[in-house]
């Protein structure tokens, strides 16, 4: 299998095996409209397996949402042909509309329009509550 190298856009190693189209699907990344490659379940010394994401012309992704599925993960910013800067996630302090609120009497469930927004409460444990109503999120 041959996949060429981007020009300009971001590459996303050390992805979680099998964790791909879920990256694409919280960076809000069509892979119907964008020019990507998927590689998923490659080899790896530090981690066993992992997936990467190859995006071309792509660079105004937010990439603080990796930090909820993909902290792991490297991004690699590339600019003709050349890794400019080389990033690791962290968790975002501030989420919107990458997570749903499950509380079925909050705002954000049953008005139509208005965004999803939490923020982030426990490093430690990752707990992120909603901005509405406080409940907290399910990642």
């Amino acid at each position: 299998m041959e996949v060429t190298s981007v020009t300009n856009g971001i590459i996303i190693d050390h992805v979680p095996a099998g964790t791909a189209l879920k990256v694409l699907q919280f960076l809000h990344i069509d892979p119907a409209k964008a020019k990507l490659a998927l590689i998923m379940n490659a080899s790896s010394r530090r981690y066993g397996s992992k997936d990467i994401i190859k995006i071309e012309d792509e660079t105004g992704v937010d990439l603080n949402v990796l930090g909820l599925i993909a902290r792991q993960a490297t991004v690699d910013i590339v600019k003709g042909g050349r890794i400019i800067d080389k990033q690791r996630p962290s968790l975002p302090e501030h989420v919107v509309n990458v997570i749903n609120c499950a509380n079925p009497r909050c705002v954000t469930t049953t008005e139509h329009g208005i965004d999803q927004m939490f923020h982030l409460m426990h490093t430690e444990r990752q707990e992120y509550r909603c901005d509405y109503c406080d409940e907290e999120a399910k990642i």
